[in-house]
């Protein structure tokens, strides 16, 4: 009994311990990982060092960029060094139409690497600042036009579209040739594991950096944190050069992929280092390198622990008696303030809309959040009008009752359910829509938990969508997500099948009026009808008008089936608002579905499951002439809400916008598109 309450009486003691454990984990990571977000190629070593020297106390940067911290004095004369960048990409050309091309600086990392960049978000490092870019991918609802395209991607199929329509368009939006183009990814931190592009050099830069806050027991170190390590360590050669005979060199290298242990020491230095092996004169030599998964892709990943002995190894080799640990490591601070100026004109109001509703997270049969934000958006007539069926759809009726309409868009996006968890901690995924497999790979994943009752959601889960560790061909099979957890813990923290699972975004603008986002199809068709609705006055309404947010369209039409079931036979007409999926982007042929992106919306005559009749393509194109509404004609692949319910009778009339690589994580559409489709919205239901 006595060893029953004893063992009970250090239980709170123990889980205690065990939490801060895990927060002090979580501390390093997220340390580390604000390290991996820091963009630091070949040929951008003077804005990271000044963006390093603001972050860092007591270190300079030499006329190479490298940065220098020296601490103490004396004999004997140690370096303790560290690089900062990895294989990047530069402009090499910019086209007459206004993509950018690519070439590698330095060798790729991983034999995946330019496939793991198809569909990504970018950066162009320019001199006025980064622009953001997207790496064009094969529309979606494209897949039979391109289903022998089976083999990975290299770096001559990489196009990288920054919302340019000409190359002038693209140099005034400020690149140029030479400039560094890198994966634009957040620093990205879970479970106590930092993920993200060479997260160990990364790692050991933060080490690095640490050790470098504490007191040198004798003699002096002198800490580097060099560039151009992948050209043979050469900023660091040049160090050594300047620095002349010392007593130990000691480099934090790159990660290693299932090493005999946690860290692994080398006392030699190898081709890898050629520069500095031609340059340092130190009496001895050692190479550290940290344990880490995904090892060169990008999310390789290294945990806390992992860390912690790098930290350890720092220390050591430095003679640092003191330096700050558990939690206290030196992390960069980041600027996560969204910074959209205001563009004057009116298409500010869509590009607010549309960014509030497409950064949302809403799986199809997991719309809540987006649900929520249209319902916010109404204006207050519609909002007392609204009603939220048994599915999910927002219905919004006007007008009087006859002759009715409805205009309906979803609400939903594409992504991944949860089907298992398997016994290593993995999850194993089953698509929702359309989503293209390739671009999910090597990405950081998120899964989503649902409210329950009238309690809020809890926050999602981080992890990565796990890469392969080499391969040849553009798709990776089965998709699975990692999260930093075992199987018993993921049950724990409720993790289930069925629950949804996406990849982090966030949108942006691009050049001129273009945008990108993942989830424009169809968060940009809702907002079109938010900003239609904000227009209209009911009560000139000539007849009956319904609004409709939908539900469960990827891999189903669910929620337009069930609307359909209930109103759709009272309809004279239904008008999906939804993506026209152009062939408008550098990987397809022109000679379908070529809406160009910048000359207005687009009546979606004919795609794979209904035909608009002359009559209303007629009587649109009127419409739009007489209001002055850019509008285009033409068919393209896929299917709309709307086919699901003109099985009762109306007719099935698509109106679109031009978008590039649609189900791509990084879609793209021009605003005035948007706005025109807005309008012409307006101009239907206001003109029966």
């Amino acid at each position: 009994m006595t060893k029953t309450l004893a063992l009970l009486t250090a239980l709170p003691l123990t889980l205690a311990a065990q939490d801060n454990d895990r927060r002090a984990a979580d501390a390093i990571a997220r340390a580390v990982a604000s390290w991996t977000a820091v963009a630091a190629p070949p040929g951008h070593e003077s804005a990271v060092a000044a963006e390093l020297t603001r972050a860092l106390r007591g270190w300079t940067a030499d006329e190479q960029g490298n940065l220098i911290k020296r601490v103490g004095s004396g004999s004997p004369r140690r370096v303790v060094a560290c690089a900062m960048d990895f294989s990047a990409y530069v402009v090499s050309q910019i086209t007459s139409d206004g993509y950018v091309r690519l070439r590698r600086s330095g060798g790729a990392p991983h034999q995946l690497w330019d496939q793991f960049h198809e569909a990504q978000r970018v950066a162009i490092l320019t001199a006025r600042g980064r622009r953001a870019g997207v790496v064009a991918v094969a529309n979606g609802h494209f897949a039979q036009q391109h289903r022998g395209d089976t083999v990975a991607r290299t770096m001559d199929d990489l196009w990288v579209d920054v919302g340019a329509a000409s190359r002038a368009e693209a140099e005034q939006f400020g690149i140029a040739l030479i400039d560094p183009v890198v994966i634009d990814r957040p620093a990205w931190a879970f479970e106590g594991y930092a993920a993200g592009p060479a997260a160990g050099a990364r790692a050991g830069c933060a080490a690095v950096a640490t050790a470098a806050t504490g007191r040198v027991s004798s003699g002096e170190t002198i800490f580097v944190i060099s560039n151009q390590k992948i050209f043979g360590w050469r900023g660091l050669a040049t160090v050594m050069t300047k620095l002349g005979p010392v007593a130990r060199l000691t480099i934090f290298d790159d990660g290693v992929a299932n090493p005999p242990s946690l860290v692994v020491v080398a006392d030699r230095l190898t081709q890898r280092h050629s520069a500095v092996a031609r340059t340092a004169r130190a009496d001895s030599v050692r190479v550290v390198s940290p344990r880490v998964r995904y090892a060169r892709s990008l999310v390789e990943t290294i945990h806390a622990g992992d860390a912690r002995s790098l930290l350890a190894e720092a220390s050591k080799a430095a003679d640092v008696s003191d330096a700050s640990t558990e939690g206290g490591w030196v992390a960069i601070p980041a600027d996560t303030a969204r910074a959209i100026p205001p563009r004057g004109n009116s298409l500010d109001e869509v590009e607010r809309q549309w960014m509030s509703l497409i950064d949302l997270p809403g799986v199809a049969g997991h719309e809540h959040h987006v649900r929520d934000a249209v319902l916010a958006s109404l204006p207050d007539w519609a909002r007392r009008a609204a009603v939220v069926d048994s599915i999910g759809n927002v219905i919004v009726g006007a007008g009087p009752d006859r002759d009715s309409v409805a205009f309906i868009a979803h609400m939903d996006e594409v992504g991944f359910d949860v089907t298992g968890i398997l016994g290593d901690g993995r999850v194993s995924l089953r698509t929702r829509g359309g989503a293209v497999v390739p671009s999910w790979e090597g990405v950081p994943a998120l899964i989503h938990f649902d409210p329950v009752g009238n309690s809020a959601a809890a926050p999602p889960l981080r992890g990565v969508f796990v890469p392969r560790d080499s391969g040849r061909t553009r798709s990776p099979g089965a998709l699975t997500a990692w999260f930093g957890l075992d199987s018993a813990q993921l049950a724990a923290r409720g993790v289930r099948a069925g629950h949804s699972l996406t990849a982090y975004k966030r949108s942006a603008r691009l050049a001129g009026t273009r945008v990108t986002g993942r989830g424009s199809d169809d968060r940009s068709g809702s907002t079109a009808l938010l900003w239609a609705i904000r227009r209209i006055r009911p009560d000139s309404l000539r007849g009956k008008v319904i609004f409709v947010w939908s539900v469960q369209e990827e891999g189903g039409l669910n929620g337009a089936r069930y609307f359909g079931d209930r109103h759709g036979a009272s309809l004279k007409r239904v008008y999906s608002i939804d993506t026209f999926v152009s062939s408008d982007t550098p990987l397809e042929s022109k000679h379908f579905a070529h809406a160009p992106l910048g000359n207005g919306a687009v009546l979606r005559a004919l795609d794979n499951s209904s035909l608009v009749p002359r009559e209303d393509r007629d009587r649109i194109v009127r419409i739009a002439r007489e209001r002055g509404i850019p509008l285009q004609v033409g068919t393209t692949f896929g299917g709309t809400d709307g086919s699901a319910i003109q099985i009762w009778g109306p007719h099935n009339i698509g109106l679109s916008w031009p978008g590039r690589y649609s189900h791509g994580p990084a879609e793209v559409l021009d605003l005035r598109d948007l706005e025109a489709l807005a309008r012409l919205i307006v101009a239907i239901a206001s003109a029966r």
